[in-house]
């Protein structure tokens, strides 16, 4: 059974408490301790937060991520097609350097 220091302890469920989207087994991953552990901390230091989907995290309107991923997409459509360019070029110099 491993034994973490109190300032430890205390730190991880600050760090719940900081995260209210996050759940305890996602903290409890992220800090390399049992959830079950964590769990047990939180409880014991009294801590009050809602729990893991329920908490509200204010959300985007669609419109906005609808822009962000038409950007991406374009992004990636350009990096593809860059990438195209780059292997053919190589493909033609690597057949130009061959004696």
């Amino acid at each position: 059974m491993k034994h973490y220091p109190a300032e430890f302890k205390a730190d991880a469920v600050a760090l719940y408490q900081s995260r209210p989207g996050a759940t305890i087994r996602q903290v409890a991953a992220d800090l390399g301790v049992n959830p079950g552990t964590l769990r047990n901390w939180v409880r014991a230091a009294g801590a009050s937060r809602p729990r893991g989907r329920r908490a509200e995290i204010p959300a985007e309107p669609s419109t906005v991520l609808e822009a962000e991923n038409a950007a991406l997409r374009k992004k990636v459509r350009e990096l593809e097609e860059e990438r195209e360019i780059l292997r053919k070029a190589a493909k033609y110099f690597a057949g130009e350097t061959r004696w």
